[in-house]
């Protein structure tokens, strides 16, 4: 482990991708096969492979209590470590001492992490996590909690383990790190991939059914004109208000993954029979959108209700359905279609959701399409219906269509527009001009800045991090409410001068966080709002971002929950 740590510490020094890439090589070529695989896994900034399931369930609470009470630094002390380096694992390698005797192996960490993912209740992970630690040198320390955290910070990513990777064992072979990369996508475990490549199988890469691929992302656009800059002619669907899923169906089993690459399948127990029946291993691609019985969607706010629960009531499932828009195909009849063009994929997909090929019989979707539906029963209640529905698909060649088009998916209570180029591949975790989304904000708020915290990574020292509220004057003393964070939209420069002026009015100093005086009025956007608990408001903001300081502005010009409610009610009707 601590040749691995060094390894990182060196990666960390280089700004340079080359050179990155030349280090990562040359440390798992110094290492056994096994050391590698696992070494290649952490260098990915997972304790374990992707395509697993395996968490360890260990928050940054658990560790901060771990290192104050290894290294017997108070609050105070570990706070002011914090502020000065931003980072746990830095903060663990600072307030740790190296006595004789420490020092671990690449597989004894691999050992350790297993045990701590089995480990049941705070306290046995605790313990677990305590000796990990204390067995450890700091330096190694430091890698072990950003390997826990997730966060390596060494400016590697995936890819350039696999360039690595692809350096390391495949030597001058023409198109080896095209065969590293597609056998990492299909496999999810850069550790296996290691394997095959220092066996020289790499093109023996099989699908795994049931580990999420990327997805593939669209890019935004201002007009109708940009819409049809990058291609002549346009796949043109509406961009629905919901959560972006991918389904695997494989042998009468189906789950359904968020973007996050996370299982949801326990929030929307009526979907997986609606796809069940399908005759062949498939993965698709689409959203999920809470869906009325006249065939539109509600909007996302409904859906929420819906969303990291591991058990839906009768009630819920009764008055917030689903339905799952499939407007993809990434996989089926063994073969991975990712490469296939858009227009091709659109056919399979069509054959594949074909009523022939449905056990719960046909169900014609949203405006005409074919889809599916699968009955359940609640009880003695009726029994429901959860629907499948093959996304509708438009065309349009010029910018007086899209236009149209835009104005009917909004009439629908759409987003908007998704402009995709019918000769696109699919291309897992890339944004490029292929996939295009118009859309157009659906307010913004003028708000007063409450509370702010310091940044991550570049924005270590400095405080990017906005919470914000707006006046409820419904109470004999009108008084600011938080209705959301955000931490984009101002530029360095902007950013160093409110550090500054934070610093300078702070009302209470609590380390990381700090509440200042309700005076500087921000001009954010978001797509949506939601209630929420999280707020004192009782709403949230989804995706905020900040638009532009208003220095023009005091904090008594903001706006107020009067306001809010009206956004809310607007959006609700649309």
């Amino acid at each position: 482990m601590r040749k691995l740590a060094e390894t990182c510490e060196a990666i960390a020094a280089t700004t340079k991708k080359l050179e990155k890439t030349a280090i990562v090589a040359g440390y798992l070529q110094s290492r056994s096969v096994e050391e590698a695989a696992v070494s290649a896994v952490f260098l990915s900034g997972r304790a374990f492979p992707a395509w697993e399931e395996t968490t360890l369930q260990v928050g940054g609470a658990l560790l901060w209590r771990v290192v104050a009470e290894l290294s017997g630094k108070d609050e105070g002390g570990l706070t002011a470590a914090y502020r000065a380096h931003g980072d746990l694992g830095a903060v663990a390698e600072d307030v740790l001492e190296e006595r004789s005797g420490q020092g671990l192996g690449v597989l004894e960490v691999a050992d350790a992490f297993r045990q701590i993912a089995a480990a049941r209740g705070p306290g046995a992970k605790t313990a677990l996590v305590r000796d990990l630690l204390e067995r450890a040198t700091p330096l190694e320390a430091k890698y072990i909690v950003k390997i826990i955290t997730g966060d390596l910070r060494i400016g590697l990513k995936e890819s350039l383990v696999e360039e690595a990777l692809a350096k390391a064992y495949g030597g001058t072979v023409v198109g080896v790190l095209q065969e590293v990369q597609r056998a990492n996508m299909l496999l999810g475990d850069i550790g296996e991939t290691l394997r095959l490549a220092v066996e020289g199988k790499l093109v023996a890469a099989k699908m795994r059914m049931f580990h999420p691929l990327g997805f593939m992302l669209a890019s935004p656009i201002e007009s109708a004109e940009e819409g049809l800059s990058y291609f002549p002619e346009a796949a043109v669907e509406d961009k629905y208000d919901g959560i972006r899923a991918q389904a695997h169906v494989s042998g009468g089993e189906v789950k359904f993954f968020s973007r996050t690459r996370d299982e949801i399948t326990e929030s929307f127990p009526e979907l997986p029979d609606a796809l069940a029946g399908l005759p062949e291993d498939a993965i698709l691609d689409g959203e999920i959108v809470a869906w009325e019985s006249s065939g539109r969607a509600r909007p996302f706010s409904v859906l929420q209700q819906r969303l990291g629960r591991k058990k839906v009531s009768e009630r819920m499932l009764r008055e917030i359905p689903v339905a799952y828009l499939v407007f993809d195909v990434l996989y089926a009849g063994g073969e991975l279609l990712i490469d296939r063009p858009l227009l091709e994929r659109g056919r399979v997909l069509d054959a594949l959701l074909g009523e022939e090929n449905l056990q719960h019989g046909g169900h014609r979707g949203a405006r005409g399409r074919p889809g599916s539906q699968a009955k359940l029963t609640l009880g003695e209640e009726e029994s429901l219906v959860s629907h499948v529905i093959r996304a509708a698909v438009f065309r349009a060649s010029s910018p007086e269509e899209l236009e149209e088009l835009f104005a009917a998916a909004q009439a629908r209570g759409n987003e908007g527009l998704m402009i995709k180029d019918l000769d696109s591949a699919y291309t897992p975790g890339k944004r490029g001009k292929s996939w295009l989304k118009m859309k157009r904000e659906l307010a913004t708020l003028d708000v007063v800045v409450t509370a702010v915290e310091y940044g991550h990574g570049k924005r270590v020292g400095v405080l990017s991090d906005y919470t914000f509220g707006v006046w409820d004057t419904d109470t004999d003393k009108a008084r600011l409410v938080n209705i959301g964070k955000a931490y984009t939209g101002l530029t360095d420069l902007e950013i160093a001068e409110m550090t500054q002026w934070f610093l300078e009015h702070t009302i209470e100093d609590r380390g990381f966080r700090r509440t200042v005086e309700p005076k500087i009025v921000l001009e954010v956007a978001f797509n949506n709002m939601m209630r929420s608990d999280r707020h004192d408001s009782g709403y949230a903001l989804r995706f905020p971002r900040i638009v532009r300081l208003r220095p023009d502005k005091t904090a008594e010009e903001a706006d107020t929950m009067e306001r809010v409610r009206e956004i809310f009610g607007k959006q609700s009707k649309s």
